[in-house]
């Protein structure tokens, strides 16, 4: 099996390098490891600290591991940090990322790949955030006696791991020394395999919208615009998204209720959609120059600053729902925001626990979104749903602490 794994890897270096031909994403993928040996040269020698290194899929993966950098790096100041990307989308936004030491690709995950790299930047510590297990590199790292975290793992029935043709799976999972899960349902299904290496932490990104809403700062020019109505967030728009909310805002039916809406992509074409669809919208760039006491609709034209937005909303939707999948539900739940989002949510653990908690409502229709806002307008449904969504905050932080107290109990001694 691990020759037929092997196998697949190479036949999807060659994929990407084919697709590489005529996908800007693909391209960046095979460029952006091209010497990459280079680049970790050097990189131990030049210091006796000791070194962890964190894994990572893409930019959503990176925001459940940023937690854990940051704490990380309060307790054990001495040490550097790697931090590996698979995805381009990912790696592009985060490679200047500030608190760790080196931002890389991983190198496809070869046996001769995986030795070298691990040769090169010789980690101590070793992180895996979520889903990428990736054989070779697992299997070295067990050989090496490296401590190696899973953290904010999520486990299905439906994996490999579990079924009759998974002791392959079920042998890359033992290299880990220790794997966090988000949920009793993955720690049960892990221990019904004979794997107790467990703890249930709950997600890690619960610790950093936590902190991001603690310590959010008040925007003057959203305030002057909200004044004092009640305000709808719409977080990571889609055309499809827009589709149903733009009948609503030309009923007319919520008068009193202003809208903010930041899309998933800021483009001038998408922008320019926006506009179109929703009569008297003003942009964000304009606020310092327009008298916007009398629009409706606010539309961010900028990227960033959409997790600042949230502390002015009274209800958010997310987009996404009509496509691949929901975007951050957490962000809007720090700040007790009720959440409406599309119907593709299911495989998103924590719109899974709004929706049944409470504190969500999936909608399809335009119709779904003019009831859910009357429910939302009463004072008691409002607080209701606010409460659940705060309570499943509450009950699901501290991951990213439990994962460096493990480290400290792993290297007491050895933190400076």
């Amino acid at each position: 099996m691990h020759l037929l794994y092997n196998l697949g890897i190479y036949i999807l270096i060659n994929a990407i390098r084919f697709a590489a031909l005529r996908m800007p994403k693909a391209k960046k993928w095979v460029e952006g490891r091209r010497n990459w040996r280079n680049n970790c040269v050097n990189f131990r020698h030049t210091t006796h600290a000791k070194t962890l290194w964190m894994h990572v899929s893409s930019l959503g993966e990176f925001e459940q591991g940023r937690p854990i950098i940051e704490q990380f790096r309060q307790e054990f100041p001495g040490w550097r940090v790697i931090l590996t990307f698979f995805s381009p989308s990912g790696y592009e936004i985060r490679k200047d990322y500030s608190l760790v030491d080196r931002v890389l690709y991983l190198p496809a995950d070869t046996p001769a790949n995986a030795r070298d790299f691990l040769a090169l930047i010789q980690p101590d510590a070793a992180i895996f955030v979520k889903y990428d297990f990736w054989a070779n590199y697992l299997f070295a790292l067990k050989k090496r006696g490296t401590p190696t975290l899973l953290v904010s793992g999520l486990f299905r029935p439906s994996q490999p791991f579990f079924k009759w043709y998974g002791s392959f799976w079920r042998k890359i999972l033992d290299c880990f020394t220790h794997v966090f899960v988000q949920d009793i349902e993955s720690e049960k299904l892990l221990q019904s395999i004979d794997f107790h290496r467990t703890s249930v932490a709950g997600d890690t990104r619960v610790d950093r919208v936590l902190r991001i809403a603690a310590a959010v700062t008040p925007n003057p020019l959203v305030e002057v615009f909200v004044g004092q109505s009640p305000v709808l967030i719409v977080g990571s728009s889609w055309d499809a998204d827009e589709q149903l909310l733009a009948p609503l805002v030309r009923s007319g039916e919520f008068q009193q209720m202003k809208i903010i809406i930041a899309p998933h992509e800021p483009s001038d074409r998408n922008i320019t959609r926006i506009l179109e669809r929703m009569e008297g919208a003003v942009l964000y760039s304009q606020l310092k120059t327009k008298n916007t006491g009398n629009n409706k609709i606010l539309v961010i034209d900028n990227i960033g600053m959409l997790n600042v937005l949230y502390q002015y909303g009274t209800i958010a939707y997310i987009g996404g729902g009509f496509g691949k999948g929901i975007h951050n539900t957490l962000e809007p739940a720090a700040f007790g925001l009720p959440i409406l989002f599309g119907p593709k949510f299911e495989k998103f653990e924590e719109a899974r626990q709004f929706v049944s908690r409470g504190g969500a409502m999936p909608v399809n229709t335009t119709h779904d979104i003019i009831l859910a806002l009357h429910t939302l307008q009463e004072p008691h449904a409002h607080q209701k749903a606010s409460n659940a969504l705060l309570s499943y905050l509450e009950a699901n932080k501290g991951a990213s602490e439990k994962a460096v107290n493990w480290l400290k109990a792993q290297f007491p001694d050895q933190r400076n």
